[in-house]
C-alpha cells in the first residue's frame, strides 16, 4: 500500500496514457486483419493486402485528398487570421476589446451543431451553393479560436524588452518582427497550426451540415460504416497515428537539442 501511494500519480498517468492509446493500438492491428464479410470487427486471420493496396476501395484516396486539402487550406487561412488578431488583442488597447476577445472563445464553447445549423442557414439564405469553400469557410471559423487561443498564450509570456533592444540596435520594424519576434511566437504558431490541421480534418458534424455533394475522409467512413467497413479505412488511419507521433517526437527531440546547445 505504501508502494501505490508513494506512485498513485505515476499510475493514473499511465492508466490514463493506456485507455487513450488503446484505441489506436486496436486500429493499428485490425489494419492487418483480412475480414470474411464486409465488416472489419473481428479478427480473422494476418494479412497485409490492405497495406500493399491502400487504394483499393473506391473513393478513398479522392476524400483522402480532399481532407488533406481542406486541412492544409483551413490551417493557413486560420493561421493567418489568429496570429493577427492574436498580437492585436494582447498588444493594442481599443474599444470593445473585451468583447472581441470573448467572441473569439465563442466557438470552443457553442457546440458544434449549433454552429453547422447556423452556417448552413447562412449560406442558404446568401445563396451560396455547398461543396469545397462553404467547408473550407467553416472550417477556418472553427479552427480560428483555437489558434488565437494558442498564440495568444505566446505572445502574453514574450518580453518586450528583447524588442526593444533590437530597436535599440537600428533594427527596423520588418527586421525586428522577423528576427525577434516571429521566431518566439514560433511555437504557439506551431502549435496552433497543429491543432488547426487536426481539428479540420478530423471534423465531421460541421462538414456534414455544408458539404453539398463533397466526400471527405471523414463522412467516407461514416458512410462506410453503414454497409461495410474496409481494411484499408484502418490502414490510413494507423499512418496518420505513426506520423504524428514521429512528428512529436521528432520536436521533442530538438527541443532537447537546443536546450543542451543553449546551456553547453
Amino acid at each position: 500500500m505504501r508502494w501505490i501511494r508513494k506512485n498513485l500519480v505515476v499510475i493514473a498517468g499511465l492508466l490514463t496514457l493506456a485507455y487513450m492509446i488503446l484505441p489506436n493500438l486496436v486500429v493499428m492491428a485490425f489494419s492487418f486483419n483480412k475480414p470474411k464479410g464486409r465488416f472489419n470487427y473481428s479478427w480473422q486471420e494476418f494479412s497485409l493486402d490492405a497495406w500493399k493496396d491502400p487504394c483499393g476501395v473506391a473513393d478513398m484516396c479522392e476524400s483522402l485528398s480532399l481532407s488533406l486539402q481542406l486541412a492544409a487550406w483551413a490551417t493557413l487561412g486560420a493561421v493567418l487570421l489568429g496570429t493577427m488578431i492574436a498580437f492585436a488583442l494582447v498588444r493594442y488597447r481599443f474599444r470593445a476589446r473585451g468583447a472581441i476577445n470573448s467572441l473569439i472563445f465563442l466557438p470552443m464553447a457553442m457546440p458544434e451543431v449549433v454552429m453547422a445549423a447556423s452556417l448552413l442557414t447562412l449560406f442558404l439564405n446568401m445563396g451560396i451553393e455547398l461543396g469545397f469553400w462553404t467547408v473550407l469557410i467553416a472550417h477556418i471559423m472553427f479552427c480560428l479560436s483555437f489558434v488565437v487561443t494558442a498564440v495568444k498564450a505566446r505572445v502574453m509570456s514574450m518580453d518586450p524588452r528583447l524588442e526593444e533592444a533590437a530597436r535599440d540596435l537600428y533594427a527596423g520594424p520588418t527586421q525586428t518582427f522577423l528576427r525577434v519576434t516571429l521566431p518566439i511566437a514560433a511555437p504557439g504558431i506551431a502549435a496552433g497550426a497543429l491543432l488547426a490541421f487536426a481539428l479540420s480534418f478530423d471534423d465531421f458534424i460541421i462538414t456534414n451540415f455544408n458539404a453539398g455533394s463533397t466526400v471527405t475522409f471523414p463522412m467516407f467512413v461514416w458512410g462506410s460504416a453503414q454497409r461495410g467497413t474496409p481494411v484499408q479505412i484502418n490502414v490510413i488511419g494507423t499512418a496518420m497515428f505513426v506520423l504524428a507521433v514521429l512528428m512529436v517526437a521528432a520536436g521533442q527531440i530538438i527541443t532537447n537539442r537546443r536546450k543542451k546547445t543553449a546551456t553547453a
